[in-house]
């Protein structure tokens, strides 16, 4: 009751001595035990005990004995015995005074700790014993105690939380404050040599699709080459009584030799369309069972998104709660997550490096291609499968995109319905599917004799922060997305004479974009666009990856694939910069390839020729 609570409160909210608690408790128990050895001498003197002030942190003492009272032992005693004010007494004894701090601080380090435990008992006997003590050797004691409330102390309640608000900054040491000297273990790290970045190029090794034109790289281009539709009516379920009963719908999948049967049936399509593209990137990457036992798995990653996840799996769950929570599947959970995929195909391969999975809506694919690519660049990964898949032609997933007014009701001829920059174009057409590629460091690729399709030259990102489903008018975020891709490849614009545009067939997206591109690549007259999703439809998180592969096999093959559905182009488009209804031969320099989604997210991502 005579001690300042208050003061107790602002005291040890400022001292940070957290890291020294042990030591000092175990210095408070010297103090009791020397405190009743030399009671007897002190009886009779006036004792004067406070925390000097840290030279940064502890600014007052806490505990005032005024000169009034002469303290009997008891009252020492019971002083000492108070756990807050033993602790606050051995947090000073770990302090010198400057006029000691040279001479001894240094050469109490250097001692043992015996050593040191027998110094601070001398200078705990010599304090105890003298009261007089202030300012010299071991002057860890001051004025200003008092067993009545000390006025100095009387707190607001402004003042009583100021010590949790923020840290004081630093201040010099006065002369005549003690310095605190923390005595800690000293701790050996073993710090590994981060890999040098700036050697590091990516390079495409690997690529793996399943589209509604095909399952594989090399007939999925073909059938792009030679304008072949993958757009017709929905087969999955009955959607006659929709607006929109078209689809780009993969017709005859199998996961025959990818996936195990068990997990064929409990699985959502967008894993199955994940895994089994995922394993095809490997097969054409020539990663062979003898060689997945020679990489090192630690260094090998997996960052393949979705925009939508498991609906399909979720959906069932729901119809199933309808009856009984125990009619639900148990894997309803972990199956409709965005990154199951990846985790799943991760398990199979037993990949250790970067493994998750991004979801921004149309965009996730070249986001997911970017981040694994930076993975390799930082050094974190020699090896990264990364793309897309998403599944979401089926009851919930039509009727959400029916209900936002966004979908082609072009219903009487499927394959017409999808028509970039067309003016006749109502709406996007959806597909599903998935792309994968297999990224790898270059000196990696060259130790094992891979084939190089192209290489990875960088990207970026930005928000349009404008509207959840529009793009901005002025087509600012898409402009800086490109313009910090081509700084951040080192890439010139006029190098730029391909590139494939995210152009859905709406509206809106197709002339913004396309004017972004002239305002970026107007004076480059090499310049050819085209949009991939004029022919399989947009498959939404996946779109992204399935044209990184189209762009790559551009560049690999030299010819690029046909705009279809191009009949009447809207005002204002210059059909020079598109490429016409046919294939066009073209010696790709770089490519850009362009992917946007709901909530303005954008993204752009260079490739060219391996050289």
């Amino acid at each position: 009751g005579d001690i300042c609570p208050l003061a107790w409160a602002r005291s040890v909210g400022r001292l940070r001595f957290l890291p020294w608690l042990h030591h000092h408790l175990a210095i408070s128990l010297t103090y009791l035990f020397l405190s009743d050895s030399t009671h007897s001498a002190t009886s009779n003197n006036h004792i004067s005990l406070s925390a000097r002030r840290h030279s940064h942190r502890l600014h007052h003492p806490n505990v005032c004995f005024s000169s009034k009272h002469t303290p009997d032992s008891n009252t020492i005693q019971m002083a000492a015995s108070s756990l807050v004010c033993t602790w606050i007494v051995a947090a000073c004894m770990s302090v010198s005074s400057p006029s000691s701090s040279s001479s001894s601080s240094s050469p109490s380090l250097s001692l043992s700790k015996p050593a040191r435990w027998a110094r601070k008992r001398r200078l705990l006997s010599k304090a105890l014993i003298n009261p007089n003590t202030t300012q010299g050797d071991g002057g860890f004691i001051s004025s200003c105690l008092s067993l009545s409330p000390c006025d100095r102390f009387s707190l607001s309640s402004s003042d009583f939380f100021a010590p949790f608000r923020s840290p004081l900054p630093r201040r010099r040491r006065r002369s005549g404050e003690a310095m605190a000297i923390a005595i800690q273990p000293s701790m050996e790290t073993v710090t590994k040599k981060k890999p040098s970045t700036k050697q590091r190029r990516v390079v495409v090794t690997g690529m793996g699709v399943e589209t509604p034109i095909g399952n594989n790289p090399d007939d999925f281009y073909n059938n792009l080459l030679e304008g072949v539709s993958g757009i017709s009516e929905i087969e999955a379920f009955d959607c006659s009584n929709y607006p929109t009963r078209i689809a780009g719908e993969i017709k005859n999948f199998s996961t025959n030799g990818w996936v195990a049967p068990k997990l064929s049936k409990r699985m959502d399509r967008f894993m199955l369309y994940m895994l089994t593209a995922g394993k095809k990137a490997l097969a054409d990457g020539g990663i062979t069972e003898d060689l997945m036992n020679e990489i090192d798995k630690s260094r090998c990653g997996v960052l393949i998104g979705s925009a939508m996840g498991g609906m399909k799996v979720f959906n069932d769950a729901i119809e199933a709660l309808r009856v009984s929570y125990r009619k639900m599947n148990p894997f309803c959970v972990p199956f409709a997550t965005t990154n199951m995929g990846s985790a799943m195909l991760a398990m199979d391969l037993g990949w250790m490096g970067p493994n998750y999975s991004i979801s921004t809506a149309c965009a996730t694919s070249n986001f997911c291609i970017l981040n694994a690519a930076n993975h390799i660049i930082r050094g974190e990964a020699d090896m990264m499968l990364c793309g897309g898949s998403d599944a979401v032609i089926i009851p919930i997933g039509l009727g959400g995109f029916v209900a936002c007014r966004a979908l082609s009701e072009r219903n009487g001829d499927p394959a017409k319905a999808s028509r970039p920059w067309d003016s006749g174009r109502d709406g996007f057409v959806m597909g599903e599917g998935a792309g994968v590629l297999l990224l790898e460091e270059l000196e990696h690729a060259k130790k094992r004799g891979a084939k190089i399709y192209a290489e990875f030259l960088g990207g970026s990102f930005t928000c349009d922060a404008y509207h959840m489903t529009e793009p901005h008018p002025q087509g600012t975020g898409v402009i800086l997305c490109i313009e910090k891709a081509l700084s951040q490849a080192g890439v010139r614009r006029e190098d730029v004479n391909y590139i494939n545009a995210h152009a859905t067939s709406t509206p809106a997206g197709d002339l913004k974009e396309y004017h972004a591109l002239l305002h970026c690549f107007g004076k480059n007259e090499e310049l050819r666009v085209n949009s991939t999703k004029s022919m399989i439809g947009h498959l939404l998180g996946a779109a992204g990856a399935v044209e990184a592969v189209a762009t790559v096999q551009a560049i690999r093959t030299g010819w690029i694939h046909p705009n279809i559905n191009l009949e009447n182009p809207d005002e204002g488009v210059d059909t020079k910069v598109l490429v016409g209804p046919k294939k066009e031969k073209l010696d790709v320099k770089v490519a850009l390839s362009n992917s946007f989604g709901f909530g303005g997210h954008n993204s752009s991502i260079l490739f060219a020729p391996f050289q």
